[in-house]
């Protein structure tokens, strides 16, 4: 980014614009601190990969504690015991391959307001975030299919707009009041954003190619909505719905070993192709790993 970009945010507090241009001056890309990152619980686990610092995946069990998400179709499902399991599962199968770093903002039944998911991911310095969630839909029980989101101020329709409303509104259960400072917002997503947009689509594409033939996705598969947590400036960040917690079928496939299995293993390709072509250099492809 350039000098006149880093003084922008410099004029809005977001660090000194000396920093510019010798990011500049580096080819990298203005980091820009936020207020309380360097705070906070402890950071998460992060498992080991090889070669010499490979890429960091940060991987976000959406709710927890006392936010459970969505009722689930079957009897005592919640959203956030599947997205737990879904989380670990994808761990564990990138552990396994050993090619990136892997942490996970929650690895227990605990509650983390939304703001604080990315900044555990801006604070271990994430090179991609996903936010895992499965959806709802009260009004339709035969619902079926993830679907991919990233960010937009303008949702892709009602429903995605609905969703991150709803999603949006988590904090609140947790009792945590939330900023509603638009400025800080557009600077974000006006500025510093569209480079990780960008790049937070095209892995997107990489998801679905990579999980379409492993899971059911929606027809139109990538939304766009204003989610908090896929707010972190400088990151790539994905919100993935894995289906729909609501709907029998997909309730079974989502708790099943085979259905986390199918998930984890589209999510390990996904993230490998997309690193092969960003940092590691590899010129195999997914499939064939």
């Amino acid at each position: 980014m350039s000098y006149l970009l880093g003084l922008i945010l410099w004029l809005f507090g977001f660090g000194p614009p000396s920093d510019a241009p010798a990011a500049a001056e580096a080819g990298g890309a203005v980091v820009i601190p936020i207020e309380g990152a360097a705070e906070g619980p402890p950071l998460p686990a992060i498992t080991p990969a090889r070669g010499d610092n490979p890429p960091l995946v940060v991987i976000d069990a959406g709710h927890g504690g006392r936010d459970p998400g969505a009722p689930g179709a079957l009897e005592g499902l919640q959203e956030k015991d599947v997205t737990l399991a879904i989380a670990r599962a994808i761990r564990d199968e990138l552990a396994a391959s050993g090619r990136v770093r892997v942490a996970l903002t929650r690895d227990d039944d605990s509650f983390i307001p939304l703001e604080q998911r990315y900044a555990i991911a801006r604070r271990m310095g994430a090179d991609l975030f996903i936010s895992l969630h499965a959806d709802a839909a009260e009004a339709n029980n035969t619902a079926r299919g993830a679907t991919i989101y990233t960010l937009s101020e303008v949702a892709s329709d009602a429903e995605a707009a609905e969703l991150a409303r709803r999603e949006n509104a988590s904090d609140a259960v947790g009792g945590v009041a939330m900023s509603d400072d638009a400025g800080v917002n557009l600077i974000l997503i006006d500025l510093a954003q569209r480079e990780s947009m960008a790049v937070s689509a095209d892995f997107a594409r990489i998801l679905h190619r990579e999980a379409a033939p492993l899971i059911t996705f929606q027809r139109d598969w990538h939304r766009f909505a204003a989610f908090i947590v896929l707010k972190a400036a400088d990151i790539p960040s994905i919100l993935f719905e894995a289906g729909y917690v609501s709907t029998e079928e997909d309730a079974r496939f989502l708790t099943s070993p085979e259905g986390r299995r199918a998930i984890a293993t589209g999510m390990r390709r996904a993230i490998e192709a997309h690193f092969s072509r960003r940092f590691l250099g590899e010129g195999e492809s997914a499939e064939a790993r």
